[in-house]
This record gives structure tokens, sequence and C-alpha cells, in this order.
């Protein structure tokens, strides 16, 4: 058998899982499967059953799995939630929607005093496996409330983990991941990513916890999440047009966030900059700047930069645009970098 006959077979099976899927098909997915091999999960939200939700993500699931586990609910956040942590109480494996994440305010009480501290409440005795959908982030145009980015919110609230997906493969393996832990999992879905296609390996998720590189670099660290991770990859393509070299880290886990992979990568790079929607100060980029701080000092050849929103409202309609880190923004961080001298 040729060398060339024998690589195509062995990749053959390789291909034949692959199925190319959009994150919001992929996200359908992972809910249709999890609510058919685990007959205590419950699918809701304002619009998720009859609809499939205003972004289509459950589309179909109430005409298969039946409106007792997949049902609309009133324009009540908070009663969401509420319900939420009653039927993690009584035995449930609760995945509700909050439509937009703006929305997540009027439910922080329930999220932060509820959700987050009954399993310590209750001295392990009352867990709460609750999986929060959140569509999130800008990029798509809506009005005001409709886009928001709310990592540090809920990164700063122990006993919640958080985790952002950025492309279909990820958003696939790392909701049926989320949908099986006894914790609460915060999954904050990039909005303006719900369309675009991917490969998904259904068969095989990879590693499902901690940061994960996608795409090899030698002179800079990119670091970021959700939809800033396929602006910092056109960066890097832009950015090795003029010989420059750029790792680009996708951290996925806002909280607990793989300290070990970020030293890892900028410990090589010796350069980072960390990309994120969210205003500048108190952003989740300066935990992340800390951390690489922490690891990396002895090493780095310039300080840590941000690239990020700016410390006002997130704004409505075009305005999104000046607002939202954008390519030319994030290449001006990578020269502010690559141009540091010390003294």
């Amino acid at each position: 058998m040729s060398e060339s006959t024998a690589t195509l077979e062995a990749r053959a099976p390789m291909e034949a899982r692959l199925t190319q899927l959009s994150m919001q098909q992929a996200l359908n997915r992972a809910l249709d499967e999890v609510l058919s091999t685990d007959p205590k999960t419950l699918v809701f939200g304002e619009d998720c059953g009859q609809l499939g939700g205003v972004f289509r993500i459950t589309d179909g699931l109430q005409t298969k799995h039946g409106d007792t586990r997949v049902f609309d609910t009133p324009l009540a956040e908070s009663g969401i939630l509420g319900m939420s942590v009653g039927l993690a109480m009584a035995g449930f494996h609760p995945i509700p929607e909050v439509q937009f994440d703006g929305f997540a305010y009027p439910a922080i009480n329930q999220i932060v005093c509820q959700i987050a501290r009954m399993n310590y409440r209750s001295r392990g005795t009352l867990p709460m496996p609750i999986t929060l959908r959140v569509p999130s982030f800008g990029g798509i145009r809506a009005p005001e409330h409709h886009g928001e980015s709310l990592e540090a919110l809920f990164a700063h609230v122990p006993g919640l983990k958080v985790v952002s997906p950025s492309d279909p493969h990820d958003a696939y393996h790392l909701l049926k991941y989320a949908a099986s832990r006894p914790d609460p999992v915060i999954f904050m879905e990039p909005k303006s990513r719900y369309w675009q296609k991917g490969d998904v390996d259904t068969a095989d998720g990879g590693s499902l916890t901690g940061a994960r590189v996608v795409r090899p670099g030698r002179h800079l660290t990119l670091v970021a999440w959700g939809a800033m991770v396929a602006r910092c990859l056109q960066v890097a393509e832009l950015a090795a047009e003029d010989g420059i070299d750029v790792e680009v880290l996708d951290l996925r886990w806002l909280k607990p966030i793989d300290a070990a992979t970020l030293a890892t990568s900028v410990g090589k790079t010796r350069r980072a900059v960390v990309v994120h929607e969210a205003p500048l100060t108190s952003g989740l980029g300066a935990e992340v700047a800390q951390l690489i701080t922490q690891s990396c000092f002895d090493t780095l050849k310039a300080p840590v930069e941000r690239v990020t929103g700016f410390d006002v409202p997130y704004p409505s309609g075009d305005l999104e645009d000046e607002y939202i880190p954008n390519i030319d923004r994030i290449l001006l961080g990578i020269q502010r970098v690559l141009e540091y001298r010390r003294g």
C-alpha cells in the first residue's frame, strides 16, 4: 500500500466524524443530546419553547421532547433563575436561558445569593447543577441592554464557573460538558458568532478544561475569549504579512482561568496583549494581566497591554463599531508592546 493511500485511509474515519455546523446549530444539537440522555434536564426561558428562542438555539426541541421539558417562561428573569434554584434542589438539571446578557441584571440576586452559594450554605447537600445560557457580547447592532460583556461580574462571584466558546466545535462540546457538571456554570455564548460555520467533531471534543492555543506563534501572545478570538486570528494573519508571528490563546474558561497554559504561552513569546469587549477598568483583562505578571515577571519584554471596550455604557446600534476592539486597535496594541524599550 502506498504512503498516500495509507494516509487517506487513516484520515477517512476522522473526516467521517466532522460535520459543518454553525454555532447556533452546534448549540441546538448539544441541547438535544443532553435532553435525550438525561431525563432530569429541563430547558426553559423567554420564547425558548414554541418559538425556539430569539436566536433559534432551542428550535424544534419542544416538539421533540415535549412542553414539560422545554418551555416558555414569563418575562421575569428573577423568576426564571429563582425557579432554577428550586428545580435544582428537587433533583433536576435546569438549563435556563436569559434571552440577552443585559437582561441578567434583574436576576443578580438569585445568581449571587442563591445559585452561587447554595452548595456552600448547605454543606454540599444541595448542589446547583444549573447551566445558565447567556447570549453575550455585542456585534449585532442591537438596542440598549441587548449587548453587554458581564464576564468580570460573574467571574468575581465565588461558587460560579464561567465559560465562553469561540467556535462551533467548542460550543457543542463545552455546553454538553457544562451541563454534566454538579456546579453552576455561566455559559456565555458570543451572539455575533451564532452564524459562523465550522467543523465539529462530535465524537472527540479534545480537552474541555482550560485554555487552548488556536494559533501558535513566537513573538507575542494575543489572549482573548468569545467573539474576540476570531478577530485576533484575523489580526495574527495580518501581522504575519509584516513578519510578526503572533500566538492566539483562547482562554475559554474565565473562571477558573487556566493560569498554567497562560504562563506557558507568554513564557515562550515574552509579550502579551489581552483583548476583550468589556470596559477597561476592572475588566477581566486586569486579572489576566496580573496572572501573566506573577508567572512571567522576570522574562517579560514589555508590560502586558490591554485592548478593550471603553469605560462607557455598552452602546447600541452603529456606535458598536467604535466601541468594540477592531483590527486597527489590536494592531496598535501589538505595535506598542513590540516597540517598548526599558529605561
